[in-house]
């Protein structure tokens, strides 16, 4: 059976000489899924999954490794550096194959069905629904100083936050669009408006950002790497719009675009904004200090800078949870598609022309892992954990389809290939291995959530052969 074309072609839109979209001939059969989304707003949804509350919350950490403000800018644009090479990979993967799924069709496609299945069992169960709980959680606490809450209160806000925006994104793919260009857009102009403001009206001082350059020689490459690992994890998140191909209008082109224009913006964002808080207030005082982006505010600002910047984090990361909640449907509707999931999470609305079935999984999943992993050290190690295994898995399925399938048509190829990609992949296990000192726990329960899917992918198989049969 042929792929048809879904949506129809709208304006602006390439076709070829059959009249239909050029992402919709290699799309799967089955999939229903409109294409509702354009570059603006598979970029924007880049922009709102990496900047959450990361920019907030590591910078003390990192002051504490590093000594002088030349080297916390030199990490902060070594982290956007390494996030674009891992997007330069995903770039051409998506491009190839501009199908729901992402990292699970790649595997999938590069290896057999059973790697790609492991890694969407582990990106579903571990990965988004983790995310999710994590921002959930992370904004039941960001609201403790305006409403006291006790842990019930703080948990039921929680779930709560997960109910809204689940709903929110079974009512349609643009309206949840809309809403993350929205705000989206008005998280950006915020910081920007800080960092204007902090030399025209702050009480900062210009010798904070000094010695820019000195103490580079004390600082050895594990230190550097050791302050490199919070940056990664603020940058989390690049990779969002590969897992929609499916709903990108003109996806070869546009799925590309959308992540290094998103990670462009984010990157000079994350710079900008890291100049401000130098100077505000010099390293070793921002050293340790666990929320820098309001100590700055009130440094530069006063009270009132800081109360801003609280509320501000709080509309941070609800716009971060919405565009988790959209992405990490269509990894379980992908492989439902492929009758490797549980039987009518392919659903697509009627109305909604959403995967409807998929979002109320996921919101449940999520639920589940607030209440179960809340007392964890972080439920945010769990998640970054599995994270750095599925990107690293990325990566070697770029290896993997450049040797099996040399001749495949491919609309973007990886700049700095094979040198980039490897120093990516290197970069990542390093990271895996220091997680798995540092939260052995976390690292260990994202390996058990990884294994559990084994029999599942024997059942759905031996249910997929059954029906053949």
């Amino acid at each position: 059976m042929k792929p048809t074309a879904i949506g129809g072609p709208g304006p602006g839109r390439e076709r070829d000489d059959t009249g239909r979209d050029p992402g919709d001939l290699d799309r799967h059969p089955r999939d229903r899924l409109r294409r509702e989304l354009r570059l603006r707003d598979a970029t924007f949804l880049v922009v709102a999954s990496v900047i959450g509350s990361g920019i907030f919350l590591t910078p003390g950490a990192i002051a504490e490794r590093l000594p002088h403000a030349g080297l916390i800018l030199a990490v902060w644009m070594a982290g956007g550096l390494l996030s674009l090479v891992g997007a330069l990979a995903n770039a051409e993967l998506g491009a190839m194959f501009p199908h729901a799924g992402g990292d699970y069709v790649y595997l999938r496609e590069a290896f057999h069905p059973g790697a790609g299945f492991v890694m969407g069992w582990l990106s579903f169960f571990a990965i988004f629904t983790g995310t999710i709980a994590t921002l959930a959680a992370g904004f039941a606490d960001a609201v403790q100083p305006f409403v006291t809450l006790g842990e019930g209160g703080r948990l039921g806000l929680a779930v709560a936050a997960i109910a809204v925006f689940s709903a929110l994104n079974y009512l349609g793919v643009r309206t949840s669009a809309r809403f993350n260009n929205v705000l989206t857009g008005g998280k950006v102009l915020a910081l920007v408006a800080f960092v204007v403001l902090t030399p025209l009206l702050g009480r900062g001082d210009p010798a904070s950002l000094g010695p820019v350059f000195a103490g580079v020689s004390t600082v050895s490459l594990a230190g550097f790497g050791l302050a490199l690992s919070p940056v990664l994890f603020s940058y989390l998140g690049w990779n969002a719009t590969v897992y929609v191909a499916s709903e990108i209008h003109e996806p070869q082109r546009n799925l590309p675009r959308s992540l290094f224009l998103g990670l462009g913006v984010c990157i000079t964002v994350y710079l900008a904004v890291n100049l401000a808080y130098l100077y505000a207030m010099p390293v070793g005082v921002m050293r340790g200090v666990d929320n820098v982006g309001q100590a700055a505010a009130e440094a530069l600002f006063g009270g009132a800078g800081a109360t801003a910047v609280a509320i501000f984090i709080v509309a941070s990361i609800l716009g971060t949870l919405n565009a988790t909640v959209l992405v990490g449907p269509r990894i379980a509707y992908a492989m439902a598609l492929d009758g490797r999931f549980f039987a009518g999470v392919d659903r697509v609305h009627a109305a909604h022309h959403t995967p409807h079935v998929a979002i109320l999984l996921q919101g449940l999943v999520a639920v589940a892992l607030l209440l179960a992993l809340r007392r964890f050290p972080s439920i945010l190690d769990f998640t970054t954990f599995g994270i750095v295994l599925a990107t690293s898995a990325d990566t070697l399925a770029l290896f993997a389809l450049r040797r099996r399938q040399p001749a495949r048509h491919r609309p973007y190829r990886a700049w700095g290939y094979p040198g980039l990609p490897a120093l990516y992949l290197l970069a990542n296990l390093a990271i895996a291995a220091t997680m798995i000192r540092g939260r052995p726990t976390e690292s260990l329960a994202c390996l058990v959530v990884t294994a559990a899917g084994l029999p599942f992918y024997w059942a759905f198989g031996r249910r997929a052969r059954s029906r053949v049969a």
